[in-house]
């Protein structure tokens, strides 16, 4: 088998991938948690491989200088790939959607009903976080889609040892190998994917917002952008200090990607002085880097530094809290709807009517009441395994898991 092309054309890719996703739309669920089973498989037998590609594309992206956040997200340890690999067998094993039909009704001698069947062609473009590639290839293979990977070039070795793992998976469980492809980072391909609406039925950018920004304005197929960072909390009057120290704590916990990281506070003027320099220094005391408005600057510089205007817009990505002050619930809302990412935002407050007023006025795809928002991409107990989070503004908000690369088909029986 030939594991990688080096540099297929686009044209080439997209004819063995829809070919491909044809044959996956007639596998049934059995056949898929074996394929997926097979793929984690093969990635444990190409485990050293992997980890010493990732090694250099460490040293290769240290000497050009790479920032250090691409570092932390590209970085594999055995116990990082290894939770991967796991969790990809515990994907293989979760129930499939595909083929679930939803008997309706009959009208006249028509009869109807609708049932969910594979989108087709899913284009994953990423940056460093190299063992995404291998989820969002074991998901569009559980629900019957092929796959294009299209990851960074800092992490091309990393992602050629992946991809050339998951597709000796596929062939030794006898399914076509071309269901996932990898292709080079180059920028013309990355045009050329993008703009192939008959072939592609969706892609999902996944990384900082300037890649999300680049694939979105040049793309002429469905996009279902993913979001991490730039979450909001809203400490209202009578909420408890502790309750918002342990969402901004929690919310950061993830390796690598804290997806729904709470780095923006915005705190009711009512707030006792006791209550904030209690909460900063906390965080202060746990590695965060504290900004603020100019108003609670002017009062509490020993704590905050200016946060400049366009801070409220951008995610840090980093252990960087800004501080806001407001006068309601409602300038809450409207500041969350005017500069928050608008995946998961978060509210912490004893009262019941500042609740309602929030859930039913913020525009986020996730809201989350006196609790973290923290992002799992696999939660004990759960049978939900998750990509990322979307804010889209669409049907399609929020998690992104299998029933993002589905669609529902209505058939009418004459």
């Amino acid at each position: 088998m030939e594991h990688a092309n080096a540099n297929p054309s686009i044209a080439s890719v997209l004819h063995h991938s829809v070919r491909a996703g044809r044959h996956l739309a007639l596998t049934n669920s059995k056949q898929r948690e074996q394929a997926i089973g097979a793929m984690a498989t093969a990635l444990r037998g190409s485990f050293h491989d992997i980890l010493e590609a990732n090694t250099l594309d460490l040293e290769a992206s240290r000497e050009l200088g790479i920032s250090d956040l691409l570092i932390e997200w590209l970085k594999l340890t055995p116990e990082r790939l290894q939770r991967y690999i796991d969790l990809l067998y515990k994907l293989g094993e979760i129930s499939s959607m595909c083929g679930n039909a939803d008997l309706s009704s009959e009208v006249g001698d028509r009869h109807r009903y609708s049932q969910v069947k594979p989108l087709g062609t899913v284009a994953f473009i990423y940056e460093a976080l190299p063992e995404l590639g291998a989820i969002a290839a074991a998901m569009s293979i559980k629900t019957g889609n092929s796959i294009i990977l299209r990851g960074g070039a800092e992490a091309q070795h990393t992602n050629l040892a992946i991809s050339i793992a998951l597709r000796i998976g596929l062939e030794q469980a006898d399914f076509p190998v071309d269901a996932v492809q990898l292709v080079d980072s180059a920028p013309s391909l990355l045009y050329e994917l993008l703009t192939r609406t008959q072939q592609v039925n969706l892609v999902i950018p996944y990384g900082r917002p300037s890649l999300i920004h680049q694939v979105t304005q040049q793309a002429t197929v469905s996009v279902l952008p993913a979001a991490i960072g730039n979450c909001y909390l809203y400490w209202g009057a009578n909420g408890n200090m502790e309750l918002v120290r342990h969402a901004i704590c929690d919310s950061h916990v993830g390796e690598p990607d804290a997806v729904n990281a709470i780095e923006k506070v915005l705190i009711h003027a009512d707030r006792s002085s006791t209550s904030l320099t209690m909460l900063w220094k906390s965080l202060k005391e746990r590695g965060f880097r504290l900004h603020g408005d100019r108003e609670l600057v002017s009062s509490y510089g020993e704590y905050l530094q200016i946060a400049q205007d366009g801070e409220w817009y951008q995610p840090y990505l980093r252990k960087i809290i800004a501080f806001r002050s407001v006068q309601s619930v409602d300038e809450a809302i409207s500041t969350i709807d005017r500069f928050s990412s608008g995946h998961a935002d978060c509210i912490v407050t004893d009262s019941y009517l500042e609740t309602q007023q929030f859930v039913a006025g913020v525009n986020s795809a996730c809201v989350y009441i006196n609790a973290s928002p923290r992002f799992y991409r696999h939660q004990r107990g759960s049978d939900r395994v998750l990509l990322g989070m979307s804010n889209y503004h669409g049907s399609q908000r929020g998690a992104i898991g299998l029933s993002t690369l589905i669609a529902t088909q209505q058939v009418t029986m004459g």
